[in-house]
C-alpha cells in the first residue's frame, strides 16, 4: 500500500493504486512519484504528527501500515527521535526506497520494514506498537471492522491507533476554468464515489461498513480520543511538484473514471491534459491544491 496512491479516491499524495494483493503494478516505476506526492503533502503530516505528540507522548514503537515508500514513516522517525519506527507494505521494492530515504536522512539505526498483506503481517511484529499510523490503508481492506480489530491487537496497553480516512476532495481549479460546463471537479467526485463503491465491494471479504470511524474504533474495543482534520493549502500559483501532482491525480481520474464521466467533460479532462493546450494544467495560472485529511485516534485502555 503506498499512502496516497491509489487509482483516483486519494488523490493523496499518500494516489497511487495501493497495494493490495495487486501484481501487476511496476512499483520501482511507480515510486518516484509516490514520493513526490507524499512530500508535497508534508506540511499537513506535520501538523497531523504535531497534533499527535500531545497524546503519544514518548512512544517506543511507530508502525506505519500501508507505508509504501516511507515518506511518511521516516518523518515519524525525524518528529519522535525516541522510538523505532517499522514501516509495513506489501510490496518489497517500495520497502528498499524507505530503507533507503531512512538512511539518507540518517534514521536508518531505528528505522526497520516488514513486507506482507495486512492486517496478518501485523502478527510478525516482535513488540506491541505505541503508536500505529494507518494512513489510506484500512479501505484497501474488505473487512474493515475486523481489520481494525487487528489493529487494536497490535497495540501496547495505553497505544494509540491513528486512523486517517476520509476527509474531503482534492481541488485544483476554479468552479468555471472557461471552457466546458462549469462544476467539473464536482461532478469527477460523484464518478469517483460510484468508483469507490464499486472497488470496495470488489475486494475480497467485502463488508459494507457505515464510515462512522470513532464508532468502529470503540468497536475494536478503543477509547476514541480525537478527530482532527488536516488541511494543505497550496494557493495559485503553484510550484511546479503542486503543478505536476494536481497533472498526475487528473490523469488518473480519467483514466480510472472513463465510463461513468460525460462526453463533455472527458473533452475538457482531455485539453487540461494536453501539455501543449494554452488552457491545460500544465500551463494555466489559476491551478491550486486544496486537500483535507482527517485523522480519528483510539487509544488502548487495558
Amino acid at each position: 500500500m503506498a499512502h496516497e496512491q491509489h487509482a483516483t479516491h486519494d488523490n493523496h499524495e499518500q494516489h497511487h493504486p495501493h497495494h493490495h494483493g495487486h501484481t501487476d503494478i511496476d512499483w520501482a516505476a511507480m515510486a518516484p512519484l509516490l514520493e513526490a506526492q507524499a512530500e508535497l503533502f508534508t506540511p499537513l503530516y506535520e501538523r497531523a504528527m504535531a497534533w499527535l505528540a500531545k497524546e503519544v507522548t514518548e512512544p517506543g514503537l511507530i508502525v506505519d501500515t500501508g507505508s509504501g515508500p516511507g515518506v511518511v514513516a521516516c518523518r515519524f522517525a525525524e518528529t519522535f527521535p525516541g522510538a523505532r519506527v517499522v514501516a509495513v507494505d506489501g510490496s518489497e521494492e517500495l520497502l528498499e526506497r524507505a530503507r533507503a530515504r531512512a538512511a539518507r536522512l540518517g534514521v536508518g539505526d531505528r528505522f526497520g520494514t516488514l513486507a506482507g498483506e495486512l492486517p496478518d503481517v501485523l502478527e510478525e511484529l516482535d513488540y506491541p506498537a505505541d503508536l500505529l499510523w494507518a494512513g489510506n490503508s484500512l479501505h484497501h481492506l474488505g473487512d474493515q471492522r475486523a481489520a481494525l480489530a487487528a489493529f487494536a491487537a497490535r497495540l501496547a496497553p495505553g497505544g494509540t491507533l491513528a486512523l486517517l480516512e476520509g476527509g474531503l476532495p482534492a481541488r485544483f481549479l476554479p468552479r468555471d476554468i472557461g471552457m466546458g460546463r462549469p462544476g467539473l471537479q464536482a461532478r469527477l467526485d460523484a464518478v469517483e464515489a460510484d468508483w469507490f463503491a464499486r472497488m470496495r465491494a470488489e475486494l475480497p471479504g467485502s463488508v459494507r461498513e457505515t464510515e462512522d470511524w470513532p464508532a468502529l474504533l470503540t468497536a475494536a474495543g478503543l477509547k476514541h480520543t480525537g478527530t482532527r482534520s488536516f488541511l494543505l493549502d497550496l494557493p495559485a500559483p503553484v510550484s511546479d511538484r503542486a503543478r505536476a501532482y494536481a497533472v498526475a491525480s487528473l490523469t488518473r481520474l480519467r483514466e480510472a473514471l472513463e465510463d461513468g464521466v460525460e462526453a463533455e467533460d472527458r473533452a475538457t479532462l482531455d485539453r487540461l491534459l494536453d501539455p501543449d493546450d494554452e488552457a491545460s494544467v500544465h500551463r494555466r495560472g489559476d491551478v491550486f491544491v486544496l486537500k483535507a485529511h482527517t485523522v480519528y485516534t483510539g487509544v488502548r485502555t487495558t
